[in-house]
């Protein structure tokens, strides 16, 4: 059995055990800082946070600053950008008080795990890793070793705090593979540190960008969380569709209009196909009415929340610093358990 397949068969039995033991499970989740959270964030992973924190499970998000560069030459508007996922993370429902927020660059002892673990893992592993491949060719450009060694430091992030679940979407699914693999190879040479986690499949599928292709801020066809009423609206407005009257949900022919289908669905609970039936005839002008009108009263209360905080900047730079003091204590504390286990604590 594959281990797509193996982690799906899993999938019952753990959701079940997150729901009725929650205090067993420390989940690791994040993103790379890169521009504004959007709306295929909300639904795609943040509201699942959400979830889980609420049921009581320890929750760690991790801004990975220096992830940044990965694949770009720039860390410009990381800074700005750091603060405004910040903003959209507490609007959404996620509590500072328990849940970590931490930045990647403010824990030194995060970084150091990733000698040891560099020297668990082959060169061919680590490239015959599917992001690693589908970053490099989407760059165009030379491999650089942070980019080769990018799931090392996915790994140490979750490692650091010693996590055993990571919410992750089908394609990830490898970053966790080879973080149990480093957490038992480390475990097998050493002594036992680390637990190795288990992958959570997401269940919320991916919200197409509005042109049908996938969300992303550099197609601009995103719905950013940190836009006004009247910016959704108008890129909205933008979104290019076809001639036909009819309204049908054909994500394969119609891209744009089942697009527009897609994103109304998340935020009304209706089906696409329903909703192309109601709109029926009345055109691609109807159906961006529809989907605007949709969007902006699901983020409603969101707005209302982040405002709050544009407003208290000092909240913002308080939540930041005490989730990396947080974080920062707990990867002290592992770093020694490493050191201690590899004959290194002086």
């Amino acid at each position: 059995m594959d281990s797509y397949s193996a982690t799906l068969a899993r999938m019952p039995q753990l959701r079940s055990e997150v729901k009725t033991q929650p205090n067993k499970y420390r989940m690791l989740t994040g993103e790379r800082p890169t521009g504004p959270l959007h709306l295929g964030h909300l639904f795609g992973s943040i509201l699942e946070r959400v979830s889980l924190q609420n049921r009581g499970v320890e929750t760690f998000v991790v801004l990975a600053d220096y992830q940044v560069i990965t694949d770009r030459d720039t860390s410009a508007n990381v800074k700005s950008n750091v603060r405004e996922a910040i903003m959209d993370y507490v609007a959404a429902g996620i509590d500072p008080e328990r849940t970590t927020i931490f930045t990647h660059s403010a824990v030194p002892a995060l970084n150091q795990l990733l000698l040891p673990f560099l020297s668990l893992v082959s060169d061919s592993e680590l490239r015959r890793n599917p992001t690693v491949k589908s970053e490099l060719a989407a760059s165009e450009r030379p491999l650089s070793g942070l980019l080769l060694t990018y799931p090392v430091h996915q790994a140490a992030d979750i490692l650091y705090c010693k996590g055993n679940l990571v919410p992750v979407g089908k394609d990830n699914l490898p970053h966790v593979e080879i973080t149990r693999t480093i957490a038992r190879r480390f475990n097998e040479r050493y002594g036992p540190v680390f637990r190795e986690p288990e992958a959570m499949l997401t269940q919320t599928p991916e919200l197409p960008g509005l042109d049908g292709r996938k969300m992303s801020k550099s197609y601009g066809n995103a719905i950013s969380l940190g836009m006004s009423a009247d910016e959704t609206a108008a890129v909205i407005r933008r979104t290019q569709t076809d001639s036909q009257r009819q309204i049908t949900y054909d994500p394969e022919g119609r891209p744009g209009i089942s697009a527009l289908l897609a994103t109304t669905a998340v935020c009304t609970g209706a089906e696409p196909e329903v909703i192309a039936s109601e709109v029926g005839e009345k055109g691609a002008g109807a159906l961006k009415a529809l989907a605007a009108e949709a969007v902006n009263e699901y983020l409603a209360v969101h707005r209302a929340r982040r405002r709050e905080l544009e407003a208290d900047p000092a909240a913002v730079e308080r939540i930041l610093a005490d989730g990396n003091e947080r974080a920062n204590a707990i990867a002290d504390e592992t770093l020694a358990g490493v050191r201690a286990a590899m004959g290194m604590a002086y």
